[in-house]
């Protein structure tokens, strides 16, 4: 019997009898997007490293955005793009088995990027290295598999929607998104460096827009270099900080008609038929809305959840994702840094306040409001993007192309110049991180008597270190002048404690070239690195590559190693210098690795693969207790309502309405694709129809236990009316599931009371 080819296998072939339909375009290209929110309960966030902060609900989703530009008859690259903290390396290793068992070798380690924004408001515990999984109690594999599911099925979407296309690129200055949270290590540096460049961070925004040959444009893609910290440390709720907030605006914006971005919150949503004539018609609107008490919870169907969705997932035309650069020492919090006891502004050195780093915070523009922090950071990358976007007219033409290496950064020769004159090799050090990484950032600070910029240490916690591990001689001498506090490179048990092998790749599109690292370069780091790069591929084929090439650093991408700081930083030791692993000289070990690619790319030559990173998901330990039981007080059913919108409610734009109901634990089902929390309005005959979710910005999913171990929670869903609510009548309802003493889940749903918006 005959067996049937995979679509992949056919395409070339369907391409051959449609060539003439690539006349006018240069590519094949394909967008997707999938869900990838993770548990809202229980589980330790990533990113500040703070063992209190525990996920307790929803801000807004988390997605994963995927590209796919392909040569009709050769190379192609996918770009995917995390509503997470970082890249993965076991996730990456799942994600491209699958895709092997999917498609063959079309998509392997070395066309795929898989890049984080670094929001520090997602669920941890989805990396395999001991570090990073500490304050999440060890590996989350509810966490692990939603994310890597989301990301195949973000490259599905992608690939089976390919079709001819065009790609443009735009860039600009944004200048008020992003500040440098460590200047004095920043005016380390050269002085005749530094005087090249007008900010001590990066402000330049680089689109690629996706126009389909006939349906038109499908998508963004941007660079901006701001790190993820908008929400606090303290927050508990699930979020994609303010590249998750532009990425959820510029949708919208795309999906409402591209009307002005400045008339954003404008946007109806839907639109009401039940009256005519609000502003005469209120006392029949409150006469509807009384009829409509709120509803006992009962149970649902778990098709259902995905139907309550505003933005219906199968329909979904447009996707923008906004991925970040060089972030290292870029903080979104921009009125700068202050004590929290004084409100004077912090040490300039080492950002303490007498002497202590815990008392000392940015504070973003909305302070002290983190949301709305978030959201004006979200907006003006949001804006910036629309402008790009609408004046994108350089057509991206030429070769696609990639280049991928592993390499051991724990033990890699470096040949650096000397200062006399002429070059030396020297070596990388297995990973460590420095007493100035435990005293944390502006964004988040550490605890205890840490600061940033110590090049000593102290005795104290030099004997707590060696409790773990004490360093060798020849380890403390590779990494000076860092004080190692913990030497994670060299510690292995129950497995290793952070990478050695790590990820480096470049992605061409005609004139822009990809830099995918696996870490956090600082502003100057980053710099040195698209630089050395642009100047080297010129150098190699004038003809092919020029200075209209556009060179972008994809942070976070593919794995995770911390930090990439310049030798001048690392001398200082604050935060960014202390996390840098593999000590001094990482910077210019990656830019030497980097032009080994870029020889390999413009000649055209394989790579050996190096040292393959290893798979420690059998391994891994997980502490998180899982749930149990859930349960109501009785004669109560989930789904009911605890605390309802007070009858004959009125509410204006700006206003919050809440409603409280029974719930269970949002652990139980992670609704993805779906919602906790839906607002409905009443259409005519009627008909309750979804026009928020907990993807919106507007509406917040905040779940609660009344003790910490108690079996009952409830659910609290907040909604801020926003300015484009249209008036009518609405309720708010909550979708959720339980657990039974037995094992066995439940899904069900409740409403609140009706109420008016006017």
């Amino acid at each position: 019997m005959a067996a049937s080819l995979p679509l992949f296998q056919l395409l070339p072939f369907l391409l051959l009898l449609s060539r003439t339909r690539f006349s006018s375009s240069e590519y094949l290209i394909g967008v997707g997007s999938y869900d990838i929110t993770g548990p809202a309960a229980d589980v330790n966030m990533m990113g500040y490293a703070n063992s209190d902060q525990i996920a307790s609900g929803i801000h807004f989703r988390l997605r994963a955005r995927a590209f796919i530009v392909a040569e009709p008859q050769g190379n192609r690259v996918a770009f995917v793009n995390l509503d997470a903290c970082m890249a993965s390396q076991i996730v990456t290793i799942k994600v491209l088995e699958r895709l092997k068992a999917r498609y063959g070798e079309l998509y392997t380690e070395k066309n795929v990027a898989i890049s984080g924004i670094h929001t520090h408001a997602g669920p941890g515990g989805y990396l395999q290295y001991v570090t990073y999984i500490v304050t999440s109690l060890g590996f989350v594999r509810q966490s692990f598999d939603v994310v890597v599911n989301g990301i195949e099925q973000s490259i599905v979407q992608a690939h089976e929607s390919l079709r001819p296309g065009s790609a443009f690129v735009n860039k600009g200055d944004l200048l008020d998104a992003g500040v440098n949270r460590s200047p004095s290590s920043y005016l380390n540096n050269p002085a005749a460096e530094r005087s090249k460049y007008k900010y001590n961070v990066d402000k330049e925004m680089t689109l690629v827009k996706f126009v389909d040959s006939q349906l038109g444009p499908i998508g963004s893609f941007n660079w901006f270099a701001t790190h993820g910290t908008s929400m606090s440390r303290t927050n508990s709720l699930i979020s994609g900080d303010n590249k998750g907030a532009a990425a959820r605006f510029m949708e919208d914006w795309f999906e409402n008609g591209q009307k002005n971005s400045d008339s954003l919150r404008n946007i109806p949503r839907r639109v009401s038929s039940i009256v005519s004539d609000f502003s005469r018609n209120q006392s029949r609107l409150l006469d509807i809305a009384a009829t409509y008490k709120s509803s006992r919870g009962h149970s649902v169907d778990k098709s259902l959840d995905v139907k309550t969705r505003v933005r219906n997932a199968s329909k979904r035309k447009f996707v923008s994702a906004f991925c970040q650069s060089n972030c290292g020492d870029v903080s979104p919090n921009t009125l700068g840094t202050f004590c929290i006891d004084t409100g004077l502004p912090c040490d300039f050195n080492h950002s303490t306040c007498n002497g202590k780093n815990e008392l000392c915070y940015g504070r973003g523009p909305g302070y002290p409001d983190e949301f709305e922090s978030t959201r004006i950071i979200g907006e003006k990358q949001f804006k910036m993007a629309v402008e790009l976007f609408n004046k994108a007219t350089e057509k991206l033409q030429g070769k696609i192309g990639y280049q991928h290496a592993y390499l051991d950064f724990s033990n890699l020769d470096v040949t650096v110049p000397k200062a006399g004159g002429g070059s030396e090799t020297v070596k990388t050090c297995p990973a460590a991180m420095g007493f100035g990484f435990a005293a944390g950032t502006t964004d988040g600070p550490g605890a205890f008597d840490f600061k940033q910029g110590d090049d000593k240490g102290n005795v104290f916690w030099r004997l707590v270190r060696n409790v773990l591990r004490t360093p060798g001689p020849e380890q403390v001498q590779c990494q000076k002048p860092k004080p190692i506090l913990l030497d994670t490179g060299e510690m292995k048990e129950p497995y290793d404690w952070a990478p050695s092998i790590l990820p480096i790749q470049i992605l061409r599109i005609g004139q822009l070239v990809i830099l995918s690292v696996p870490g956090e370069f600082t502003t100057m780091a980053g710099r040195r690195l698209r630089d050395a790069i642009k100047s080297f591929l010129i150098s190699l084929d004038p003809k092919e590559f020029s200075n209209n090439m556009h060179v972008v650093i994809a942070g976070l991408t593919n794995t995770y190693s911390q930090y990439i700081a310049t030798f001048e930083e690392y001398e200082v030791q604050r935060y960014e210098g202390a996390s840098t692993l593999y000590g001094p000289h990482t910077l210019i070990a990656y830019i030497q690795e980097f032009k080994k690619l870029a020889t390999a790319l413009v000649n055209g030559l394989t790579l050996p693969l190096g040292p393959q990173p290893p798979d420690l998901l059998d391994k891994q330990i997980s502490l998180l207790s899982p749930v149990v039981v859930d349960s109501t007080p009785l004669g109560v059913k989930f789904g009911d309502v605890k605390a309802d919108v007070p009858p004959k409610s009125t509410f204006r734009r700006g206003q919050q309405v809440n409603a409280t109901f029974w719930s269970g634990c949002p652990r139980n089902d992670l609704m993805t694709e779906g919602s906790f929390a839906v607002v409905e309005t009443l259409r005519e005959g009627g008909k309750w129809v979804p026009v928020y979710d907990d993807d919106d910005f507007s509406l917040k999913f905040k779940w609660s236990r009344p003790a910490k171990l108690s079996s009952e929670s409830q659910a609290t869903i907040e909604w801020r009316i926003p300015e484009s609510a249209v008036a009518g009548v609405y309720r708010i309802r909550h979708y959720g599931a339980s657990k039974s003493l037995f094992g066995s889940i439940s899904s069900f749903s409740g409403s609140s009371s009706a109420f008016v918006v006017v």
